[in-house]
């Protein structure tokens, strides 16, 4: 037989073997369909090799084989493996694949084909485009990514072939896109092997010692793990359960990074391998018998307790379920033993693969609910959202590959699952974006703690908003979660845009006023001359009422000589009208009155930093914009200049009494220290008025103490009936709420 006979033959066979593997999962016209694929590949590639020198229809084939064989997917995934490559690499183009197999087929092949030049580089935004491109393709159809896994794991078990410096390239490029992809999607024995073979690249020194020792201790190892289940299994025929052993060895490069972890030796590690026992049974019938086997191997063995691990109430991100023992056995060496159904096994080897599989097959597809699919969610909002750089991009991705999570609770016992680490403000933004931005604390079992606070698991919250707060740039440090982090910075965006326009309506009327020119270099001159390094914190220093005129025209003479400066002067004495003596005189010409209850959907109100108005105050609004008003006490000493250079712009402004929105408000208290005070204080404050405490700093001298509190407060009689019951406390000398010093 002549080499070309013997390579026929070599294809047939290999075709022989998909065939088999597939041909129980599949009708008659839909084999017909996989051959129709197979033909065209066989064609297409007819006259093409491999590095290696084989037919370049082995690859394909070989493909098609891991998809169907050992990822478990179906006919569909099964042609796009098959001609994975035409369209790439031949003259037959993605129309021509579509009129022959159909859109759906023509969508995934057109995705892989997009990702087809995927290359590792040492230029880290390219790495970042390169993955967001896999994602991108990823998001139309989950089998895109699949099978580039499959494709990407023959090439790595083909690699020899290849130069030293692209076998160093593909490796490195597969640890870094590939490996995290895989354990994402729960592709346990692909990850394990992608890792293996990169290591067989990227560190062949430690790779070939590791498997060396794996090898050499095989005869002893199975020796041992015989003596070990032979009990168990006689015990579990005992009790009528028909459960299979096998055994597993931990990979090289799993192995090799315990090592580095731990700083042990080979021969310290207790776990490198585990036995299993899987049964089939009723999805309702799983866990008992779980438990069942488990309880038999704590009978026979002492057990380590704190190496148990219970993945069936609470499976992994990806999927996992099992139950772990850590059992002694009576060569004195510990082994892990790990307990699971077929169906369990099948996710736990296949990942999403397998999971989808028996989502739809069976009639209640929750009972399969996986965490993969809130993950690809996730992803494709990221997709939708992002506007940001590669790199930005990549790090939302990574915060999304994330397995390690943590199980939150609502004060309804509804679960919120999370990552690790995750925050308050992560919780929040989960629950609903605007939560989130309101959010100002929290109670964590019962007890009140800041944004900040870091979650654990377990952990039941309650949420704390309100209706003035709004997020801030530090957030973005604060939450892991890429929903929250996506969520602060359209606030702020949002926010700063509508700062700076208020901001500009306030100098553009400011100079118009002193009959300066509004422009540039003038602007870039007082932003100067204020220090303000930010024109976004320029423009909000300007809206907020910060600025005033006598400020503007002393920076643009000191700076400017060539500007003409005309002001108007206020003229005060001791006869000068009130604040609220001029704005009722301006009324009688403009009776406009603006309800402060946040229920207009027309104008917003801002409370000013400077003066922090709480309901109950007497206020006047000043409009900023056609739909942005600010909200001055009317004592406040930058009412008054406003008042005097805009009072074509006053809008009488009133609480409305029954609507109950908790304020950022200050005291401060000042006495004699004692032991107690600080707690009395609080008592007062937290359980007696039930407010929320944003920051409290309390300063001891000698004997006295000075104490500052922010606190949450719906108006000034709450605010008043705090004061009076703080004053109240023994050797309390003085309370008085910050602003009012003077008053």
């Amino acid at each position: 037989m002549n080499a070309e006979s013997v390579e026929k033959q070599q294809i047939l066979n290999k075709y022989k073997n998909l065939f088999k593997s597939l041909y129980d999962k599949t009708t008659k016209e839909q084999r017909k369909t996989v051959r129709k694929a197979f033909i065209l590949a066989v064609n297409a590639h007819q006259n093409m090799r491999r590095k290696s020198g084989e037919p370049y229809i082995f690859h394909p084939l070989d493909v098609a084989t891991i998809v169907s064989s050992e990822i478990n997917l179906g006919t569909t995934s099964v042609v796009c493996a098959l001609l994975h490559d035409v369209v790439e690499d031949t003259e037959i183009g993605i129309g021509e694949i579509r009129d022959i197999f159909g859109d759906k087929i023509a969508l995934i092949i057109e995705g892989l084909t997009k990702i087809e030049d995927i290359s590792y580089d040492s230029d880290t935004s390219l790495q970042a485009e390169n993955f967001k491109k896999i994602l991108i393709a990823m998001s139309e159809d989950i089998r895109v990514i699949l099978l580039k896994l499959a494709d990407r794991l023959h090439n790595m078990r083909t690699l020899e072939y290849m130069p030293e410096e692209k076998r160093l390239k593909i490796s490195s490029e597969t640890s870094f896109f590939y490996v995290p992809i895989a354990h994402r999607l729960g592709l346990y024995n692909i990850k394990s092997e992608l890792e293996d073979c990169a290591m067989r690249y990227t560190d062949p020194i430690a790779y070939n010692q590791i498997a060396g020792k794996i090898e050499s201790s095989k005869e002893e190892r199975l020796k041992m793990i015989n003596e070990f289940t032979e009990p168990i299994q006689q015990r579990l025929v005992q009790a009528g359960i028909k459960a299979e052993m096998s055994s597993r060895v931990k990979s090289v490069f799993s192995i090799y990074e315990k090592m580095k972890k731990k700083k042990i030796q080979f021969e310290d590690i207790y776990d490198i391998f585990a036995v299993r026992f899987t049964f089939d049974s009723e999805p309702d019938d799983e866990n008992r018998i779980c438990y069942t086997i488990a309880d038999t191997v704590r009978k026979l063995y002492h057990t380590n307790p704190t190496r148990e691990r219970d993945f069936l109430a609470n499976p992994k991100p990806n999927g996992y379920q099992s139950l772990h023992v850590t059992a002694m056995s009576s060569c004195g060496k510990w082994i892990e033993v790990q307990i699971r159904s077929k169906r369990m096994d099948d996710i736990s080897e296949n990942g999403f693969a397998a999971h989808f599989k028996y989502k739809q097959d069976h009639k209640n597809p929750r009972e399969y609910d996986n965490r993969v699919e809130d993950w690809l969610a996730k992803v494709k909002n990221i997709l939708k959202n992002n506007d940001d750089d590669a790199l930005n991009f990549l790090n939302e991705i990574k915060l999304n590959l994330n397995l390690k999570e943590i199980i939150t609770f609502t004060p309804k016992g509804d679960s919120v699952v999370l990552p690790l680490k995750a925050t308050i403000l992560d919780f929040a933004y989960e629950l609903h974006t605007n939560i989130g931005n309101q959010c100002i604390g929290a109670k964590v079992n019962y007890n009140i703690v800041s944004v900040e606070y870091v979650l654990k698991n377990g952990d039941q919250v309650e949420i704390i908003t309100s209706k003035k707060q709004k997020p801030k740039v530090e957030w973005i440090e604060i939450v892991t979660t890429s929903k929250a982090k996506e969520a602060i910075k359209i606030a702020i965006r949002e926010d700063q845009k509508k700062q700076t326009i208020a901001g500009m309506t306030v100098l553009k009327e400011m100079l118009n006023e002193l009959q300066i020119e509004y422009n540039t270099h003038n602007i870039g001159t007082i932003q100067a001359g204020l220090k303000i390094g930010s024109i976004v914190e320029f423009w909000s220093f300007v809206a907020e009422g910060k600025l005033t005129k006598d400020r503007v025209i002393n920076i643009l003479r000191k700076n400017d000589s060539e500007v003409e400066i005309f002001q108007k002067k206020v003229v005060k004495g001791k006869n000068e009208k009130s604040l609220e003596e001029l704005i009722n005189e301006e009324l009688i010409t403009n009776p406009q009155i603006f309800m402060l209850d946040d229920t207009s959907n027309k104008i917003r109100h801002v409370v000013a930093s400077c003066c922090n108005p709480l309901p109950g105050d007497p206020v006047v609004g000043f409009q900023l914009e056609r739909d942005v008003m600010l909200i001055h006490r009317t004592s406040c000493p930058n009412a008054m200049e406003q008042m005097a250079e805009f009072g074509n712009r006053i809008i009488k402004a009133k609480w409305r009494k029954d609507k109950k929105i908790a304020f950022l408000s200050g005291i401060k208290i000042y006495g004699f220290d004692r032991k107690g005070m600080i707690k009395e204080i609080v008592d007062i404050i937290s359980s007696q008025m039930d407010l929320n405490i944003k920051s409290l700093k309390i300063e001891t001298q000698t004997s006295t103490f000075t104490g500052t509190i922010m606190l949450y407060i719906e108006n000034v009689k709450s605010l008043e009936l705090l004061i009076e019951k703080l004053q109240q406390i023994e050797l309390v000398e003085k309370v008085w709420r910050i602003g009012y010093e003077n008053e």
